[in-house]
């Protein structure tokens, strides 16, 4: 049985990684993963007998982020590139793409929390529909609408990228 302190250690990055990508915001990541982690400490016992403890975390992180009531939703995106440099190791980019990257953080920003989650777990974290589903709580279905409306507005707020990227 692997303890709290190990899986804290190996997976602690991660979550930070997953929470920053899911809020925008680096600070109300942090609160979010200190929340679970303090609530998954005390459960410890019963969620590391479970068969992937690490999805169920995950899963702690996603229902923080999605009912979180003390901060409105993060609509400005308030995190630099740096910032999930700073978090992970860097990654050589160019300046186009940093910019790139920034413009589209600042339209998944825009997306309801779900639409949001939904897009993360599938292209961040590379989730299939199931696993998602699992994850949010709803049917294979949903996640399926949930990404195809959040395509659809990202798509709408850049149209210029959807034409760029369709004659590649």
């Amino acid at each position: 049985m692997l303890s709290f302190d190990a899986f804290a250690a190996d997976r602690l990055s991660r979550l930070l990684r997953y929470a920053t990508a899911l809020t925008c915001d680096p600070h109300l990541a942090q609160d979010i993963v200190q929340e679970v982690m303090l609530r998954a400490q005390s459960r410890w016992s019963r969620i590391s007998a479970l068969d992937a403890p690490d999805h169920y975390v995950k899963r702690m992180v996603t229902n923080e982020y999605l009912s979180w009531r003390r901060r409105r939703a993060a609509r400005d995106v308030t995190s630099a590139h740096s910032t999930l440099e700073a978090i992970g190791p860097p990654v050589d980019d160019t300046a186009h793409q940093h910019a790139e990257r920034d413009a589209m953080r600042a339209r998944i920003a825009m997306l309801p929390r779900k639409q949001r989650a939904a897009i993360v777990l599938r292209y961040y974290d590379d989730h299939t529909d199931d696993e998602i589903a699992e994850v949010l709580g709803c049917s294979a279905g949903t996640v399926r609408s949930h990404i195809s409306r959040a395509l659809s507005a990202l798509r709408a707020a850049a149209p210029d990228l959807a034409v760029t990227e369709a004659y590649r």
